[in-house]
């Protein structure tokens, strides 16, 4: 769809997505020291650590953990030992500097300023019921942005394990950004609804309103594995599963992080518009 990717070189598209993933370690560097200083945190090294190690890490690690038993398996799909290596220093070398230096820019920008004072005195939260109950609320609100998009996903989720040709990559862009939207808008619905009933405890709240959209793929892949007609070899379900683990936590905290934001936008607005006499 872009044209200078070809679907039919599937390295191409993964070399791609690494190195766009990498440089957009100065961006996460930036919003990430940028909220911490807004929220008053000192520890700010361990902040811009975690953002640098943590998701990558986890992903690393699990990587290494399949690879390592594909090679004593002596299984095609076994990663290079010099590929690893190449991964490897893209992350330590390229990766973490580029977050850190955006955390450079990030705590030398001026803080985030709040429309009013914050009382240190936590207010009491009133007793909800039913969809107004913010356990409720999480689990339930994933489910829309997940129908968003659930048809295209089952053309992902073919290509991905079957080793289909995926060629509509601008039609997938499309149902992403219905997927941003369809985030953002439960998200800051389900957060209005809550500061209704007086709960001003919004913030991981809207995270996981929006996150829990990733709970829904990673069930709809459990029942999409039954249609696979894999073998009945372990390696085969650790495999699937631990891959479709990461792409369902990669999703998590990007559909989460839509809808924090979403929320924190929101909130600043609404209460930036009250006039006090």
């Amino acid at each position: 769809a872009v044209g200078f990717l070809s679907p039919a070189r599937r390295g191409s598209l993964m070399t791609a997505i690494l190195v766009f993933y990498v440089l957009c370690g100065i961006l996460s560097g930036y919003v990430s020291s940028r909220l911490f200083k807004s929220f008053r945190g000192r520890k700010w090294q361990a902040c811009t650590l975690l953002t640098a190690t943590l998701f990558p890490g986890i992903c690393f690690g699990i990587f290494l953990f399949f690879n390592i038993f594909l090679f004593f398996f002596h299984s095609s799909g076994s990663v290079p030992f010099l590929d690893v290596l190449i991964v490897m220093a893209m992350w330590c070398c390229v990766a973490v500097p580029i977050v850190f230096l955006g955390a450079y820019f990030g705590y030398k920008a001026d803080s985030i300023e709040y429309p009013t004072v914050t009382s240190t005195i936590a207010r009491a939260i009133p007793e909800s019921s039913g969809i107004f109950d913010p356990r409720v609320a999480m689990v339930f609100s994933g489910m829309v942005p997940f129908c968003a998009a659930y048809v295209e996903l089952f053309f992902i989720m073919s290509s991905l394990w079957m080793d289909q040709f995926y060629y509509v990559f601008g039609f997938t862009f499309i149902v992403y950004l219905i997927l941003v939207i369809t985030c953002a808008e439960i998200a800051v619905l389900a957060c209005y609804y809550q500061l209704c009933a007086e709960n001003h405890r919004w913030w991981w709240f809207s995270f996981f309103c929006s996150g829990s959209t990733a709970m829904y793929m990673f069930v709809y892949s459990v029942f999409w594995f039954k249609s696979l007609e894999a073998s009945k070899l372990i390696m085969t379900y650790m495999l699937y599963f631990g891959y479709m683990f990461l792409i369902s936590f990669a999703m998590f905290l990007v559909t989460g992080m839509i809808g924090t934001m979403s929320c924190f936008f929101f909130t600043r607005k609404i209460f930036g518009s009250i006039k006090i006499d």
